[in-house]
């Protein structure tokens, strides 16, 4: 396997096991009405921008949590659309340009 891909992998791997501890924690920490201790929101969408949409929205979805929220829901699948394009447009690049493998 092609190093950079292993590297890309492990990253996202990382970032994905990270977004769900951290959307989990949220949720609890927001059932105990907590708020000194929740996670402000920028993290969420910062986690998500950072490669752990997918995990993200799929944690949100099965926990439940900030899904009334629309800044969520339309924001983080935005985000993921955004995240698909920049590897198509990575791959288109690579491509044309002949980038080293």
């Amino acid at each position: 396997m092609n190093p950079i891909i292993a590297v890309a992998l492990i990253y996202f791997a990382i970032i994905s096991l990270i977004s769900v501890i951290v959307c989990i924690y949220d949720k609890l920490i927001s059932k105990k009405n907590r708020v000194e201790l929740r996670v402000p929101e920028k993290t969420l969408f910062l986690l998500s921008a950072l490669g752990g949409s997918v995990a993200m929205y799929v944690c949100m979805l099965l926990v439940r949590h900030k899904t009334k929220h629309k800044r969520f829901m339309i924001g983080i699948p935005l985000i993921i659309v955004l995240q698909i394009a920049l590897i198509i447009l990575a791959m288109y690049a690579r491509a044309f340009i002949n980038f080293p493998a």
